[in-house]
């Protein structure tokens, strides 16, 4: 077998043997791990590496973990332990799960024979003898199983590293596999989303849910001027200038959120840069100035989206989806907001007209222009119902007499527009978790302010994730104008101490849990705005059913 080269002819290219036993366990799982570089470490994962370390440091067998290369198999592996017996090397292999049970046999599982004479055939080409035997131990129902490596085993490792490389010279990602039950115990099935194109081809697929409901880490937002963040061994301390510190575990945080003069340690950085955890900054005001993106960097996924972007008819209908999705939802929420009320006394029901109108009259348009001229005028006869949707008897401080921004002149607007602000901080790091370019756009044009596919997203979730909380805080009185708000000649911002009520308030607003009318399960908002970055990637991989799909209750 020949050397497997780049395309430099610099270095070879070695497949891990891990990576054999994912492509023969599914070759999408391979495609995610090996060529987009997306792993995903779950509790599975974790037991699996803690097996492992455990049988290192007992020594259970006559030689432990060591890797070895093969140039001419174009392989390299990392061996759990091998045996000297009567002449013979043995690799041994240790699996946390179940052998596959026949019906009156115990055998290995298909990946896992192939894993194993990928380790095998390293191993001969190391010592330079025969190795003809691999022992698969199964933790989980203590069985120990034989696999005879012969010339065909040996052939049939030769085939599949043949069609691993067509995978990587690939720019697709492959099917999702037609067996559903092997989607259900994998770490990639909340990036691969299996069920929701099942659900797609299918109309009658009742999918399971395998995108996890919430997420299980916290975002960490760091408020007040001169509040300090510093690491203290595997924890982020978060320092006041005055009141108690804060510790939080690194393993529990996802994401941090720097405000105004508020600074952080170095060291602090470094350790959620290692970690993985995104950092973000924002001014005092709540403009959103940038952050740093976790994970690899999706060469393959924004290649795809680059091109499919080029494309100006699917970029119109993506655009148009969403603009409707947000249309709906304004709608939606003034009409069960105002559904005891008397609407022709409010005088709200020519604006109700034109939002249905302007839904209306989307199908037709064109040009991305028309799609946002129709925008605009929805959106000025929605902020002009937002009033009636307050008490009446509401200080007149905090009435909302229509949007204004840039800046913000009432209390309401300055709590909009932090709470957009918000918002959009979450969609680029939403959109930077999934591996996409947010400079890449549908409906806003490219510009250095601003990432126009995160002002994209934001339209899906400005009605649920800050209008809707905004208007509820509001009527529950939550709001004091003096302490929570301060005036700078015609402008009126956020005190520290209205940043972080407003915080507590949206923060709140996205870890509620909502059921998707399509899929049928329930998630949190938070989970959803990830969840709709990765449907709007299937759009341009042939799967655009899901997209924008979702609506108020």
């Amino acid at each position: 077998m020949q050397p497997k080269l780049q395309s430099t002819g610099e270095a070879p290219i070695l497949t891990r043997a891990m990576a054999v036993h994912a492509w023969a366990y599914c070759p999408r799982l391979f495609y995610l791990e090996e060529v987009e570089e997306i792993r995903v470490a779950d509790e599975r994962v974790f037991e699996g590496r803690e097996l492992h370390q455990r049988l290192e440091d007992e020594e259970v067998d006559d030689l432990h973990t060591f890797t070895l290369e093969s140039e001419s198999w174009g392989l390299k592996g990392k061996l759990d332990a091998c045996r000297h017996r009567d002449g013979h090397w043995i690799v041994v292999e240790h699996k946390k799960g179940r052998s596959c049970k026949g019906i009156k046999t115990v055998d290995a599982w298909p990946s896992d024979r192939l894993q194993g004479a990928a380790y095998a055939v390293l191993l001969e080409e190391h010592i330079e003898q025969e190795v003809t035997e691999v022992r698969i131990r199964y933790h989980a129902d203590h069985k120990s199983v034989c696999v005879q490596v012969d010339e065909g085993m040996k052939e049939e490792l030769r085939q599949a590293l043949q069609s691993m490389d067509l995978l990587r010279a690939s720019g697709q990602r492959p099917a999702v596999t037609a067996q559903a039950n092997r989607c259900i115990h994998c770490s990639l099935a909340p990036v691969c989303l299996p069920e929701e194109e099942r659900k797609e081809e299918d109309e009658d697929w009742e999918p399971l849910r395998l995108f996890p409901q919430h997420h299980e880490r916290i975002t960490l937002h760091v408020v007040g001027h001169g509040t300090h963040l510093a690491r203290s061994s595997e924890q982020l301390v978060v320092r006041p200038l005055e009141g108690p510190e804060e510790a939080f575990p690194v393993e529990q945080i996802e994401q941090v959120v720097i405000h105004g003069y508020a600074q952080a340690s170095t060291q602090a950085i470094q350790l959620c840069m290692a970690r993985d955890i995104g950092i973000h900054w924002m001014g005092s005001g709540g403009r959103y100035f940038g952050g740093s993106a976790v994970g690899s960097g999706g060469v393959q996924r924004r290649i795809r989206q680059f091109e499919a972007l080029r494309d100006s008819a699917f970029r119109l209908n993506r655009a148009r989806e969403l603009v409707q999705a947000k249309l709906r939802m304004q709608l939606g929420f003034l009409l069960r907001a105002t559904r005891k009320k008397d609407r022709h006394a409010l005088k709200i029901d020519p604006l109700l007209l034109e939002i249905r109108l302007s839904l209306a009259t989307l199908s037709s348009c064109r040009t991305s222009e028309e799609i946002r001229g129709n925008e605009g005028l929805a959106g000025r006869a929605y902020f002009g119902c937002l009033d009636c949707l307050l008490l009446s008897d509401l200080s007149e401080a905090l009435r909302f007499n229509g949007r204004n921004r840039r800046p913000p002149r009432d209390p309401v607007n300055a709590l909009l527009s932090f709470g957009y602000q918000l918002l959009y901080r979450d969609m680029v790091a939403a959109i930077l978790s999934v591996g996409l370019e947010p400079s890449f756009g549908l409906l806003h044009t490219p510009r250095s302010a601003a990432y126009p596919l995160a002002l994209d997203l934001m339209e899906l979730f400005r009605v649920p994730l800050v209008d809707m909380p905004v208007v509820a805080s509001l009527n529950r009185r939550q709001w004091d104008p003096t302490k929570h708000f301060r005036k700078i000649g015609p402008a009126v911002f956020l005190t520290e101490e209205g940043r972080e009520q407003a915080i507590n308030v949206l923060e709140a607003r996205k870890a509620e849990t909502w059921r998707h009318p399509l899929l049928g399960y329930s998630l949190s908002y938070h989970r959803l705005m990830e969840l709709e970055v990765r449907l709007l990637e299937k759009t341009w991989m042939g799967h655009p059913g899901l997209f924008a799909r979702w609506s108020l209750r």
